[in-house]
């Protein structure tokens, strides 16, 4: 069973996911590498570092796809086994984390190859972290956090976004007692997935992992703290969220809106310890894609609990990448009247989704054309678009109005962009090209041969052939496509010259969905009253 970071890289390089890099290279350049790269990259030869950096191994859809052994698209249904089949994880004593030990004056965190992200950052920042602490009755509580260094034993944390383990430092802040935590720093995609998943207080993050990998987390208990780390992780860092209230300056960062963050203010964080393998490589969580793109399965879950609970028959969503894999959600329904709505309600309830945009089962979520069209030919702006004020947001939304000590709140908005009950559904009706997906292109290009042709029919009798015509039609209307392959024996052009005699006679006319009938048949579109 796979359940460690350098196990799921293994996997993924056998999958042609990893790209090894060899050649000296700048920890400034990283980065930039990285974000050029079609794979994640290990370089193996970092100036002035002894340890391999690892990134980018899930800044794509495909690969966090790779990662799980599935599409990308269904990560969410592994999620929900999680969920549902959570694992606890299993207490041993070591592991493979515990080859190396450093505590004390040894610790130097400036020996850890952290890069540099963008020109604006306050500094390195350690990005994969994920920092396990206990609350109050033991259990454990897990998430994903951004440590700037400062000394080489102390970092910034950023907790301004209202969270449990900012509940937990405010707590241990007014008790005036540092909060013990661990930072696992590469660890199995799973455990980064949970982590980031908005789990209710007493729900353990790595259980649900667990239930993930279908394996349980294995921990290892803290040797300078009374916090239990990854066995399996590559590095740990034992370390303690200092009592010195949310008073010192840390970032800028590049944030998963693909925007630098402001400078925040946030505690110091003292490391007493560093345990690591002896072949240790660096996980740097690439921003903003290993970010966003590995927490999009948790808001699509969330979505999905949603509609469930509100007995919408859901078909797809989509929580895009232009939406920051956060702010929006596209999701398609099998629409009831009333369902549109009530869908938009459901969606902006799950998570802290932003907008939502509801669409018919025909439009292709994953698709910005298709839902753009949708937008485009059913929204009328006054009836289909819903706006909601004064309701929770997230804090490093950069269009708020942040006032310092208050939660800050946003408007919400959902569009309907689904097809109007009331309106006739043929307006609705998407080109579909004659003979499509019974001629191949490949067949006309190049030196192939064509396909047969079939060529003009000699002597065909116009007149008969329009009786013919004539007496099909009278009884069911038929689309001009319709005829031409009825009578393909005669030809296109016959059937044209057929269909002009009976419309010079009088006798041609059209059905309301724009099918060929006869003139005073029961059939025949009758014009408007004001024409």
């Amino acid at each position: 069973m796979i359940n460690s970071f350098r196990e799921v890289l293994k996997d993924l390089r056998q999958k042609g996911h990893v790209e090894d890099i060899t050649k000296p290279v700048d920890i400034r350049h990283i980065a930039a590498l990285v974000d050029e790269s079609e794979k994640a990259l290990v370089f193996h030869n970092v100036n002035d570092y002894s340890m391999p950096v690892v990134s980018g191994v899930a800044n794509s859809r495909e690969r966090i796809g790779a990662a799980f052994g599935c599409s990308y698209e269904d990560v969410y249904k592994l999620l929900d086994l999680g969920l549902s089949e959570p694992i606890e994880p299993k207490l041993i004593n070591g592991g493979p984390v515990r080859e190396v030990f450093i505590t004390d004056d040894e610790v130097d965190l400036f020996e850890l190859p952290v890069p540099l992200f963008s020109i604006h950052d306050g500094g390195p920042m350690i990005t994969a972290g994920v920092t396990i602490a206990k609350n109050a009755s033991g259990s454990l509580n897990a998430g994903i956090y951004r440590f700037l260094l400062r000394e080489k034993n102390l970092t910034g944390i950023d907790i301004v976004t209202p969270n449990d383990l900012q509940l937990l430092a405010l707590e241990a802040f007014r008790r005036n007692e540092p909060l013990p935590i661990t930072i696992n720093i590469g660890t199995h995609l799973a455990i980064n997935v949970s982590a980031t998943y908005r789990a209710p207080m007493n729900q353990n993050e790595l259980a649900i992992a667990g239930g993930l990998m279908e394996t349980a987390v294995r921990l290892t208990p803290g040797e300078t703290i009374d916090v239990p780390c990854i066995s399996d992780a590559e590095i740990v860092l034992e370390a303690e969220i200092l009592p010195t209230g949310w008073t010192k300056p840390e970032g800028r960062f590049g944030e998963f809106t693909r925007l630098m963050g402001g400078l925040h203010w946030n505690p110091h964080v003292r490391v007493k310890a560093i345990s690591m393998r002896r072949d240790a490589m660096y996980y740097a969580l690439h921003m903003p894609w290993e970010v966003i793109l590995p927490g999009a399965p948790n808001r699509e879950a969330a979505v999905r609990r949603a509609f469930n609970a509100a007995n919408i028959d859901l078909v797809n969503v989509n929580i895009t990448p232009g939406g920051s894999c956060y702010f929006h959600a596209i999701v398609s329904i099998r629409k009831r009247p009333g369902d549109a709505k009530q869908a938009i309600m459901a969606g902006l309830v799950a998570s802290d989704i932003k907008h939502v945009v509801v669409v018919d089962e025909d439009i292709d979520v994953f698709s910005g054309t298709d839902v753009e069209w949708a937008i485009a030919t059913r929204v009328q702006a006054d009836r289909d678009i819903i706006t909601i004020p004064d309701l929770r947001a997230k804090p490093l939304d950069p269009s708020l109005h942040i006032t310092p000590g208050r939660t800050p709140i946003t408007s919400k908005c959902g569009i309907d962009a689904t097809i109007p009950d009331d309106l006739p559904r043929e307006r609705f009706e998407r080109i579909e090209y004659a003979y499509a997906g019974q001629v191949d292109i490949k067949n006309y290009l190049g030196d192939s041969e064509a396909e047969e042709q079939v060529g003009p029919v000699a002597d065909i009798n116009i007149f008969d052939l329009a009786l013919r015509i004539e007496a099909l039609i009278e009884k069911k209307p038929l689309y001009f496509d319709a005829l031409t392959k009825k009578f393909e024996a005669e030809g296109f052009k016959a059937v044209t010259k057929a269909l002009g005699e009976l419309h010079s006679a009088g006798k041609l006319w059209q059905d309301i969905q724009g099918r060929l009938c006869l003139t005073g048949t029961d059939f025949a579109a009758e014009p408007p009253p004001s024409l």
